[in-house]
């Protein structure tokens, strides 16, 4: 049997399978998962191309492993079903099932089911089909693909999911084409209606102007509609967040117990350094431990405390291969740095802070290793800075609100300075329990800040003395 009929038989085998697959992994306990935010915008793109709007018709959909970005092609396949599209139209991939079939390629698969099932070519094609490509890295050449697949018909709407390596590797002519949409960690809002199906109170848009303006009053109206909404819960809702920071960064967590939550993000963890990392270096067992013990070393300290020049002794690894890790590492979005704020020689002196991508992969990396205590104040201090500084990385990477994210350089400072393109400067200051405003004030007044902002769990409202704004930290987790 020759290779193009062994890729009929396996496009056949996908396109009556994965109905069954999409119900069996969509559910728990019979009942369908809610959608997460992201699935929204999808959800719209789809329908304004069924109703023939037909530029956003290539979405790519980046984000660390365990994000939910496999639920989210398999909700978009359901709601195809749901909208009557037949099975037929709808070609499901996951590409790392291409290893099986002997060199075919993403763009032979897509040829062969254009041409065999519909009796078409690309240029021809006379009725809308779907793709939805997950693990879409897998293949060297996806960009070039979608790219030509784009060019050539308008009848084809594509979603192609995969690790953070889709961002660098879109072709730059292809750029134009896309619809990027990030795929991130839940936060504290999502997780609510996910578990709890809490509605959403729509304060988020009200936190960020928070920030970026130093006006509080629209985001404190909403604070009794949270405290409302959150009644039902059995527990304070300060202790459900604490619960969230260690356990509810990603989607699988939400069915499963906390071993079985830290075991999984593990898995994940280790499914990032073994196949992501190799797509940006050569790779052995002994570049495996290395990134294993820069984790446990970053996991087990507090942000601020990563030297490479000590971290290049404690490990036996060269800087220069330090360094290339850690870029790699934040490539495929397991970590993020933020940069101390000044000028060339200020970042040169002063070491980055680097933090996971989730609270959750922090507490999950300690786990592992024995030393995760949630009932420790300065260990959950950590988590909440990294949860923090997570929601900062998130909002500036999606809407660029704030533009900047730095951390104040010497000692007794604010753990951030927030920058906007308005030209403000906002001081921030995080942790658990009552805050000393001197970290915040002394960060103003060396910093020429409009304003600060000290998020902590010792406070339940916002409210605003002078220009220092208090936020606790559970409003501050439904931005």
């Amino acid at each position: 049997m020759d290779s193009r009929q062994d890729s009929l038989q396996f496009i056949i085998k996908q396109i009556n399978t994965t109905q069954y697959i999409a119900d069996d992994f969509l559910k728990n306990n019979n009942e369908k998962f809610v959608h997460r935010n992201a699935f929204l915008n999808l959800k719209n793109n789809i329908d304004a191309f069924l109703d023939g709007y037909t530029e956003n018709r290539f979405m790519i959909m980046p984000g660390l492993r365990g994000t939910g970005k496999s639920t989210l092609l398999f909700q978009a396949y359901d709601y195809l079903i749901s909208k009557g599209i037949d099975k037929r139209r709808i070609l499901y991939l996951s590409l790392d099932q291409l290893k099986s079939l002997n060199k075919i390629t993403l763009s032979n698969l897509v040829d062969i089911f254009v041409e065999d099932i519909h009796h078409r070519y690309l240029a021809t094609l006379d009725e809308e089909i779907f793709l939805l490509i997950d693990e879409a890295q897998e293949d060297p050449a996806w960009s070039k693909t979608g790219k030509a697949i784009y060019d050539q018909s308008k009848k084809i709407f594509m979603i192609f999911t995969g690790s953070n390596a889709l961002d660098f590797e879109v072709n730059l002519n292809s750029v134009r084409r896309t619809l990027f949409e990030r795929i991130y960690p839940m936060n504290f809002q999502e997780y609510l209606f996910l578990k709890y199906k809490i509605p959403n109170i729509n304060i988020s848009s009200d936190l960020i102007d928070l920030f970026i303006t130093g006006n509080i009053e629209n985001a404190s109206k909403k604070e009794t509609d949270i405290l409302m909404s959150t009644s039902v819960l059995k527990k304070p809702l300060n202790k459900e967040f604490e619960y969230f920071l260690s356990y509810g960064g990603l989607p699988l967590s939400l069915n499963l117990n906390e071993i079985n939550t830290h075991r999984r993000i593990y898995e994940i963890i280790e499914r990032v350094i073994e196949n992501d990392v190799r797509h940006y270096k050569s790779y052995n067992e002994n570049t495996k431990q290395v990134i294993f013990n820069m984790l446990s070393f970053m996991a087990t300290q507090k942000p601020g405390g990563l030297s490479v020049n000590n971290l290049s002794k404690d490990i036996a690894s060269s800087r220069s291969n330090i360094i290339e890790l850690l870029e790699i590492l934040e490539k495929t979005h397991l970590i993020f740095h933020v940069k101390p704020y000044g000028g060339a020689s200020k970042m040169i002196r002063s070491p980055n802070k680097y933090y996971f991508l989730s609270s959750s992969i922090n507490a999950s990396i300690n786990f592992t290793l024995g030393k995760h205590n949630p009932n420790n104040r300065d260990y959950l201090g950590v988590l909440v800075e990294t949860y923090v500084a997570s929601t900062f990385f998130r909002l500036k990477n999606t809407i660029s609100k704030p533009n900047g994210i730095f951390s104040p350089t010497g000692k007794g400072m604010a753990d951030f300075i927030l920058t906007t393109f308005e030209g403000k400067k906002v001081a921030v200051e995080v942790g658990i329990g009552e805050k000393d405003i001197r970290q915040v004030k002394k960060t103003m007044k060396k910093y020429d800040c409009d304003y600060g902002i000290v998020i902590s769990s010792a406070t339940n409202l916002i409210k605003k003395d002078e220009n220092v704004i208090y936020l606790p930290l559970t409003t501050f987790g439904m931005m």
